[in-house]
């Protein structure tokens, strides 16, 4: 058994408040790359703001999870982290949400089910470029 590790770091632009992202081909693309046949990936996104789970990427959901998490943490809650700046809210949806998912993966393929996607989520109140980092271990 040869096991590794590779990293591979992703950008994405992103609009902010509850955007959506569908990360499946990136991941998939990052796990060919790293020849390793079986193994996990972990998908980790750095910063406070954003998350990254596995949804189905549909309209429908994108609208449904952002509208059940602005429900349960809206924007214009009493944050004392908006004394700072004027994304609280968007601080503990994320972490609610978290910042990472392990993916397992055969035969060079991420193993997900039919309907479902590694998808980031960016809460933040405006548009930002992200990095997503793929760390794969594999043999």
């Amino acid at each position: 058994m040869n096991m590794g590790v590779a990293t591979v770091r992703l950008k994405v632009g992103t609009k902010g408040d509850g955007a959506v992202l569908d990360l499946t081909q990136q991941v998939n693309e990052a796990v060919k790359k790293s020849r390793f046949q079986s193994g996990v990936a972990t998908v980790f996104v750095p910063g406070s703001t954003a998350g990254v789970t596995t949804a189905e990427f549909e309209p429908g959901v994108a609208r449904d999870l952002r509208a059940v998490l602005m429900r349960l943490i809206p924007p214009e809650g009493d944050y004392w982290h908006n004394r700072i700046d004027d994304n609280g809210h968007a601080h503990i949806q994320a972490a609610l949400l978290g910042p990472s998912v392990a993916v397992p993966f055969s035969d060079r393929t991420v193993l997900l089910g039919t309907w479902q996607q590694v998808v980031l989520v960016d809460f933040d109140t405006r548009p930002r470029q992200r990095e997503v980092i793929c760390q794969i271990v594999g043999e």
